[in-house]
């Protein structure tokens, strides 16, 4: 395998990823792998002969020899609308090919899957990211088994069936099928994990590159639901590269939004670190970030500092206030997308314009 451009290593011990394999954290101390600095941005060796976000491919860091994995995912239009008492360009992700922006993400993971050689694997959701993996291992011919709650939307659980991946419904909150996949991993099974994982990391930073090539230059902020935080994490890291690429000479602010029912980072950012351990995870109607322990809150609390940005903690009725003034403007999302609404009736006056908003998933997929 060429390796030139992948440098992941754990981010506790140092140690490089394995050159074999795929383990989902590190063997040696159970500390989580990452990129190091992601290739700056450069048009110059962008390829607009492949399809959707792989037009990038050699700003993701991923090996070489990684081939595409693809069914058309990037290239999301902005549509502009009124919010807050300004137009703000809403980012429509809910319109990648499964219904979500986690397809960006499954298609760089399951591409590198291929490159080491992996015919079946576990993951474990509450909905979307299921199923963009369940769509991208079929794409690449790899077998999927899916740990879900108990609970999960109908509708996205038929999907993740419908793609011939096995729907394993745990019992219990969001955190017990995390649990349940880790038992399986630890039995032996190839954990595919778009949360222990980097892989997912470098097609979110795509969003970053459309933004700055479709805006003529950086957002004021973009404001963006939050649960694990890997989007979040992933567009501040195409922001960085933009930077480092001397086109941008700063980022956006970045902001985070979550559900008050299950908001951790959102406490982290507000009332200190050690608040996180107060967080209950309770039913919320945005499923997508019911996540008590996010595995990389520390770079996830750090990215929007460094921003000067924040969070926001949205209400069950300022969720669905969000989804029905959405809808109002012809955009269809489901109640994790949502989210961004309140954020943006609460957006500082010097935020600067343009302000970006992501919709992460469909309304269609709401159960």
């Amino acid at each position: 395998m060429n390796r030139t451009s992948f440098n992941v290593t754990c981010n506790q011990c140092g140690e490089a990823y394995p050159e074999d394999g795929l383990p989902y954290r590190c063997p040696y101390c159970g500390g989580l792998f990452d990129f190091g600095s992601p290739p700056p941005f450069d048009s110059d060796v962008i390829e607009p002969e492949q399809p959707g976000i792989w037009r990038y491919r050699r700003m993701f860091g991923l090996p070489e020899d990684a081939p595409p994995v693809s069914l058309g995912e990037g290239s999301t239009p902005l549509v502009w609308a009124k919010s807050g008492g300004r137009e703000v360009a809403f980012k429509c992700e809910y319109l990648n090919p499964t219904g979500s922006f986690k397809d960006r993400g499954a298609a760089t993971l399951v591409s590198m899957l291929m490159v080491r050689g992996v015919h079946e694997a576990v993951e474990d959701s509450s909905g979307n990211a299921g199923a963009a993996f369940a769509a991208y291992a079929a794409r690449a011919g790899i077998r999927a088994r899916v740990y879900v709650p108990e609970a999960a939307s109908g509708p996205k659980r038929a999907q993740i069936a419908t793609y011939g991946a096995e729907v394993i419904a745990v019992p219990g909150p969001r955190s017990a099928a995390a649990e349940a996949v880790r038992k399986a991993a630890e039995e032996g099974a190839v954990y595919a994990s778009h949360a222990y994982l980097p892989f997912d990391l470098p097609g979110y930073a795509s969003i970053a590159f459309e933004l700055y090539e479709t805006l003529g230059g950086a957002p004021g902020a973009v404001v963006m639901p939050v649960g694990q935080g890997a989007l979040l994490l992933g567009v501040w890291r195409g922001f960085q590269a933009l930077v480092a690429a001397g086109r941008l000479k700063s980022p956006p602010r970045l902001i985070g939004v979550q559900a008050r029912a299950c908001a951790p980072l959102w406490a982290a950012f507000t009332h200190g670190e050690a608040t996180q351990a107060e967080v209950r995870e309770e039913p919320t109607l945005a499923e997508g970030v019911r996540i008590r322990h996010p595995l990389r809150a520390e770079a996830v609390l750090g990215a929007v500092r460094a921003s000067g940005g924040h969070f926001v903690a949205a209400r069950e009725e300022e969720i669905r206030r969000g989804r029905d003034q959405l809808a109002r403007r012809g955009l269809y999302v489901e109640p994790t997308s949502a989210l961004v609404w309140q954020a943006l009736e609460e957006m500082p006056a010097d935020v600067p314009d343009p302000v970006v908003a992501i919709l992460t998933g469909s309304g269609l997929k709401a159960g």
